[in-house]
């Protein structure tokens, strides 16, 4: 009988793991598409709603990135976002890091992003015209019947 082998497996928390968390993202996936779009969002309208003072706060761009990166995902919840702050590549990527509690992603959303999101998604979608990503000019529509017997 031939004699089993395995392959090395040794939990060793002292290791430096990853060397990079976005040596795990491939170039051309979401998350990365996400992160240069939002970092070429003006956020000034989210800035001012800093008073200052008082301890550090989470960068708005981060907060942003996090939030619409979860609703790309189906994910609504800001425990559910908590979560994947905490043990999803990609968000961990995306958030340097650093990981907001669900308090705060919901009161950013509440306090924050709710009164600008429309502007923030109508940039968005100006960023992908002007890259020609997407075009803004209306379809024609043919008028289609639905099969005998549909209705």
């Amino acid at each position: 009988m031939a004699k089993v082998i395995y392959k090395s497996y040794t939990q060793n928390d002292n290791l430096l793991f990853p060397p990079s968390l976005g040596d795990f993202i491939a170039e051309n996936d979401p998350v990365r598409v996400l992160n240069t779009i939002v970092d070429h969002l003006d956020l000034s309208k989210i800035e001012a709603t800093y008073a200052g003072g008082g301890t550090s706060s989470y960068h708005p761009r981060l907060l942003v990135k996090t939030v619409f990166y979860a609703y790309l995902q189906n994910v609504f919840s800001g425990r559910k976002m908590e979560t994947l702050l905490k043990r999803d590549v990609n968000f961990m990527w995306l958030s340097g890091m650093q990981a907001p509690d669900f308090n705060t992603i919901n009161l950013s959303r509440k306090n924050r992003l709710a009164d600008v999101i429309d502007d923030l998604f109508t940039q968005v979608v100006q960023l992908l015209v002007d890259g020609q990503l997407v075009s803004l000019e209306a379809q024609r529509l043919r008028h289609v019947h639905p099969p005998s017997g549909y209705l």
